[in-house]
């Protein structure tokens, strides 16, 4: 039928976001999202409008995937007893770096590693991205009955811890290695909550 898209848009979008993920934005050309999409520029411009919007559907695509597992993650904790759900939180990124079906690191870190360079837009969308992840975390931590600064606090800190194991991964960080970075974080905020009385 004239008009009726050929393609399926969940797998080119998936297609593009990993293309994304690998090589990044600025070293993302047409032609690379034409090959790993299998669409011709054309199909890709009537389809997902021009390349940032592509990169901000691909960006939205990454965030609510991997946020409702940290959404999970973080709701599976004990009230009062974070550390499981924080545990839980950070198995949810050492699975998504271990997973030879997806590149190496995160979209989101590897974005907002590259604001100076991005469209306002993009970089926004990254920032808030971070700043959820944060939220998600803050809350969990609220139930342990720490106060709004240091659960702010740590909030901040385990998540520059996560986003610090996806440029890690990248760099060539083993799985030990990473597992370490976690284990450290986990004792640290361990002791924190033992003693916040």
């Amino acid at each position: 039928m004239a008009g009726k898209k050929q393609f399926d848009v969940e797998v080119a979008l998936d297609a593009a976001m990993v293309q994304f993920w690998r090589d990044g934005y600025a070293d993302t050309s047409l032609d690379d999202l034409s090959n790993s999409t299998g669409l011709n520029r054309s199909s890709l411009y009537s389809s997902f409008g021009d390349k940032e919007s592509l990169y901000l559907r691909c960006l939205d695509r990454y965030a609510l995937r991997y946020g409702d597992k940290y959404e999970q993650a973080l709701s599976s904790g004990v009230f009062g007893e974070p550390l499981p759900a924080i545990r839980a939180f950070f198995d949810v990124t050492l699975h998504r770096i271990a997973d030879p079906a997806v590149p190496d690191g995160c979209l989101v870190a590897q974005t907002a590693m590259a604001i100076p360079v991005l469209s306002p837009a993009i970089a926004a969308r990254a920032i808030e991205a971070v700043g959820l992840q944060r939220a998600r975390l803050q809350t969990a931590l609220r139930r342990a009955e720490l106060t709004e600064g240091d659960a702010e606090d740590h909030a901040t800190h385990i998540t520059a811890v996560n986003q610090s194991l996806a440029v890690m991964s990248r760099a060539g960080a083993s799985g030990k290695q990473l597992g370490a970075i976690v284990d450290i974080s986990m004792n640290a905020l361990a002791q924190a909550l033992r003693d916040r009385g």
